[in-house]
Parts: C-alpha cells; structure tokens; sequence
C-alpha cells in the first residue's frame, strides 16, 4: 500500500494560513435593497437627512406645553383647551398656546408650541373642548425628536458588515434604497472520477451518481456565492487540467472534487500547483472525515481539493470553504451558526491529534435534549441527510463520554 505523501496541518492553521494568501480587495457592486438581504456592506451609507425629520408622539393622548402640567394631580388636575386634532400624516396648521392641548395619536407630529404629550390615560374629560390632566409631564416626554434616531450624514452600517432584515428596514427608512455591496463570488465546481455519472443518469455496476456537486453548490449559495457546475471530469491528468484551467479562468473560485485514492489525490495537486502560484498550500488537514484536503491560491484565485467521499467533502467545504467566501466578500464580523446544547447519547472514541465531526440527530427524553450519534463512511450521504447537525471532538481528546454535555452545529 502506498504511503501517504503530505504533512497534515490542524484545521485552524490551515485556514490561517489560506487566508494568508488571499487577497485584500473587495470587488462591489450597486443593489437596491430589495436584493441586498444577507450580502455584505462594501462601502458605508450615510444618512442624507435626520430620522425622524419631525416631532412625533410615541403615545395615544394630548400634545402640550409641559409647563401647563406642572403641579397637575388627581387631586389638582391642570385644566386645559383642546383646539384641535393633529392629522396623521400631515402637519397640523394650528399652534397650541398657553392653557392649550391637541389630541394627538402615536406617530402623529407636534404641532408648533407643543414640546411633551400626555397619556390619555393620564388625562379625563371636564366638559367639551376641555380636559383634565392628572399628571405633570416633563419637556420631551412621550416625544421622539427630531434626528433621535438617526443624524444627518451618519455612518449607518459598517463596511464589512453583513445586511439583515431590519438593516434593509433602516436603510429605507432613510430613503436609500440601493445600496454598495461586494460582489459575489463566482465558484466554479468540478466533479472528477472515472465513476462518477450524471444525477440523472442510470449507474451501471460499479458507477455512482454526482452528489457532491449538489451538496457544494447548496453550501456556496448559503456562503454568498455563485455556483457554476461544471460538470464531470475523468480521472485522468491532461483532461483534468484543461477541465480545471478553463473553470477556474470563467470563475473566482475553483473546487474539485477529487477521488479517494493516493494517486488521484497526488495527481490533482499537480494540476492544482500548475494552475498559478504560490499553488497548493496545504495538503492534509488533522480531522476526520477530510484528512486529504488541498487548500491553494493560483495567482491570487483560492483552489480546493476536496475529498470525494460526500460526508468528507461537504465537512471540509463547509470549514474551509464557506469561510473563505465570506472573507472575499469583506464579512468582519464572525460567521454566526446556529447551535444546541445537548448531551451524548453513546461514547464516541477518537484519537488526539485530529478532530473529529460526528453527524448527530436530536431527540428530546424526560425534557432534555440528547444527541444520538449516526455512524456511518463518509461515502454515505444518508448519514448526513438524517443528521440535524455535526458535534466536535475537540483535537487533543481521546473521545467523549456518553451523557456529557456537548455543543451541536447546526446545519
């Protein structure tokens, strides 16, 4: 049996050291924000006016003058005029003087004169056209003023920072509504093997459907990036290179998925490392599934090797490809995955030195949570799809005992 010919490096130095060697530029793009959701700030909006541009209420109840209600109590309520009732929607055409109140609803604007509201439940009808106001108010209470939440020409998102539900909500607020974001990433994914047929196709005896150009490409969508497939490549090195050299040319990114044996691994790091410089970088990582990933940067584009087997390469692409995608796009804050808590519900043995991903399924027993290990090769993409998610076993651990509380990422 063959030897293996690369040195292994732990996952987080072979991420560093990737990240390294891509470069700093973040191209961008001009979106409205009814597309930007979830893509990343290139560079900063400013706000071009103040928000809210008027005085407004933030309760049912009457515009006033605070000093009016000064010394106001139930015992000895404060007597004023109502003149009116400010418009929802427009701005109200009268002023409120001394002795003098406006009925007004949450969001309507102040009319001129008036710097507080009371609360309807503050107040009580004395006859028409005249309350009670059982309560003193301050000056500014139950009032948003003007530029409160936002001031002319402020920075409204950070350049890097990834675009939520209620930043699209901010930003309309303010009237932008295209905004300056990176571009996405265009990932080119290559399937190779001389077993590897078409989804579509019928294997014949000792051939197997493509599936990780599915899964890659399901996992590059959610990391912000465009997938372009391209197809299956026979094991063979000419055929190979020309394959790799024209999807990674038409691409930002390039990924093979490389078959399981020594010599198929050997031969697409060769291909790799003549596709640009500095070429292969990495070749070997410490964890399980994925030992034989390839990580690389050709002249300034980052390459992966994955390893064929579905469970192995939907793992490594998701520590080191999805990371990567979100660096191009300029994303500086963590990436966020959703996580449980839950305890093991089998030991799990593994060897220092490496980590270790187990698929798990969640169940509930007695009000807790538990997590039940699937085992399974990494050939067995069921074992994935009946998973809810992967736990670690951390590097330096020999294993984890049945009934310890351990972390779940979900997928």
């Amino acid at each position: 049996m063959m030897p293996e010919l690369f040195t292994v490096l732990t996952p987080q130095d072979a991420l560093r050291k990737l990240f390294d060697h891509l470069p700093g530029h973040v191209a961008a793009e001009s979106i409205p924000i009814s597309e930007a959701l979830d893509r990343v700030i290139a560079e900063s909006p400013i706000a071009p006016g103040p928000l809210p541009s008027f005085t407004r209420s933030t309760m049912d109840g009457y515009a006033v003058r605070a000093a009016d209600t000064f010394g106001a109590s139930e015992s000895l309520p404060a007597y004023l005029t109502v003149i009116g009732e400010s418009p929802m929607g427009r701005a109200p055409i009268f002023e409120i003087g001394k002795g003098q109140a406006a009925i007004i609803h949450t969001g309507g604007m102040l009319p001129s004169g008036a710097d507080s509201v009371v609360m309807i439940e503050r107040t009580q009808k004395a006859r028409e056209n005249e309350i009670e106001v059982l309560r003193s108010v301050a000056v500014g209470e139950n009032v948003i003023q003007i530029g409160e939440d936002i001031k002319p020409g402020e920075a409204l998102l950070p350049i890097g920072h990834r675009l939520r539900p209620q930043d699209l909500g901010g930003l309309a607020a303010t009237g932008i509504t295209r905004v300056s974001i990176a571009k996405r990433p265009s990932v080119a994914i290559l399937a190779t093997g001389d077993e590897v047929v078409p989804a579509d196709a019928e294997p014949a005896p000792g051939q197997v459907r493509d599936v990780n150009t599915y899964t890659i490409a399901g996992l590059v969508e959610r990391a912000g990036g465009v997938p372009l497939p391209r197809g299956i490549v026979p094991d063979h090195f000419d055929a190979l290179y020309q394959a790799a050299r024209a999807a990674l040319d038409e691409s930002d990114v390039l990924v093979l998925s490389a078959g399981s044996s020594v010599s198929v691994r050997d031969m697409t790091s060769d291909v790799i490392d003549r596709l640009g410089k500095p070429g292969v970088l990495v070749h070997g990582v410490s964890l399980k599934p994925g030992k034989p990933t390839i990580l690389a940067v050709c002249d300034g584009k980052p390459v992966f090797g994955l390893p064929g087997n579905p469970v192995s390469a939907m793992v490594v692409a998701d520590l080191f490809l999805t990371p990567a995608l979100w660096r191009m796009q300029g994303l500086t804050q963590p990436i966020q995955y959703h996580s449980v808590r839950a305890r093991l519900a089998r030991n799990i043995a593994s060897t220092p030195g490496r980590e270790d991903y187990i698929q798990v399924k969640l169940v509930e027993r007695d009000g807790e949570v538990w997590a039940e290990p699937i085992f399974g090769k990494s050939n067995l993409i069921y074992t994935l799809v009946k998973a809810d998610g992967l736990m670690v076993v951390p590097l330096d651990a020999n294993g984890v005992q049945e009934g310890e509380t351990v972390e779940v990422r979900m997928f």
